[in-house]
């Protein structure tokens, strides 16, 4: 078994850029593209904290359900992708979780967590004991 040991790695036409055959050796995936480039698992409850994170600066507890997790290294546009999860409040029933954001910035992302749909489809906000993000996109 051969072993390859490096620091760096560099695209021989792009210097940021490495292209990668995917399973099959049918298609290629870009590695920068494809990679993730923030997370962070946050309890929800008391005193929100980061339990783990990676490019991520710190948490804002807005109140109940309502959190603003900001980076480390900003991303270059608001068109990056954000996907969560929450998790462990056993009298909410899971298929009813939702998260949900109207404001997204480059450094930052406010994001609301809660279980729905109430009175007239509104979302009923919620402190869980545990919340997954992940985003993907282009840093600055």
């Amino acid at each position: 078994m051969s072993e390859i040991l490096t620091n760096k790695l560099t695209g021989t036409s792009t210097a940021g850029s490495i292209v990668v055959t995917g399973e099959g050796n049918s298609t290629t995936t870009n590695l920068q593209q494809g990679l993730c480039k923030a997370w962070v698992n946050f309890n929800g409850q008391s005193t929100p904290a980061a339990r783990d994170s990676f490019n991520h600066a710190s948490l804002t507890d807005n109140g109940t359900g309502d959190y603003t997790p900001a980076f480390t290294s900003s991303f270059g546009n608001v068109n990056y992708s954000c996907s969560a999860f929450n998790f462990g409040n056993t009298t909410v029933d899971t298929n009813s979780r939702q998260f949900g954001s109207n404001t997204k910035a480059t450094s930052n992302i406010r994001i609301r967590a809660g279980y729905g749909p109430g009175t007239a489809g509104s979302l009923t906000l919620y402190d869980s004991q545990g919340h997954d993000m992940n985003f993907m996109g282009d840093l600055a």
